[in-house]
């Protein structure tokens, strides 16, 4: 474990009118602890998940890979929620990585482009370029290189580009890295598969307070459970 709990500061937020400072969940009062190496953030889209999680990822000084966006249009408190909130480390602050499915491959092109002048950088990422790979493999390649790694790692949705077989694949990834403490993950999901990860945290984000969850009482698994059980009520269009 790396970092204990995470604190935010209502009292000191810019204003109430804008994203993401006007979502009720983060006027939480008290801390979010972290008491397991692997930690879930779930709710619907909008629910401010991700924004938490990068928000957390900034505060530990993890550089999130983004390309430049344009000025016209942007809410200018969209990023500033890590300003308003403390991180409690357990031994000292460590190292650590952001992985986002939306910016993954903007990240493997400029991992190919510093290949072109030092080779060697292809052995911190799986020995091969991410590019020449299928998407799921990448990811997997990727994952088993970087995690294996003393540190503290963000993702945010890694399921996305990976099969059912893949997920499980990874749930046991995520054991074999985070059982001696060496690398906590933090990450935002809508996978019941990565969500069955036994020991995990699950922390929901749909109602008005950050809340912990039993895996069974998410709506991910009571729906894909019922859908599997069901299909033909779910799937009547009367």
């Amino acid at each position: 474990m790396h970092i204990e709990r995470v604190s935010l500061h209502p009292e000191r937020y810019p204003t109430r009118e804008a994203y993401p400072f006007n979502l009720a969940v983060f006027h939480t009062r008290g801390p979010l602890a972290f008491e397991t190496a692997i930690t879930f953030f779930i709710g619907e889209n909008g629910s401010g998940k991700s924004t938490l999680l990068k928000a957390i990822a900034r505060r530990c000084a993890i550089h999130i890979w983004e390309e430049e966006r344009g000025r016209f249009g942007n809410n200018p408190y969209e990023e500033d929620l890590f300003k308003y909130l403390d991180v409690s480390w357990t031994g000292g602050r460590k190292p650590g990585m952001f992985f986002s499915s939306e910016r993954y491959q903007h990240l493997a092109k400029i991992i190919d482009e510093w290949a072109i002048s030092d080779p060697g950088v292809l052995d911190y990422f799986g020995g091969k370029s991410l590019l020449s790979q299928s998407h799921g493999e990448s990811f997997m390649s990727y994952f088993r290189a970087r995690y294996s790694r003393e540190g503290l790692y963000f993702l945010d949705e890694p399921e996305t580009a990976l099969s059912p077989r893949r997920q499980i694949e990874f749930v046991r990834l995520l054991m074999e890295q985070g059982k001696d403490g060496h690398a906590q993950f933090v990450i935002a999901t809508h996978s019941p598969i990565l969500l069955s990860c036994p020991g995990a945290s699950i922390v929901s984000f749909d109602r008005s307070t950050l809340r912990r969850v039993a895996y069974e009482e998410t709506d991910y698994y009571l729906i894909y459970r019922d859908f599997l059980l069901h299909r033909e009520r779910f799937l009547d269009p009367a």
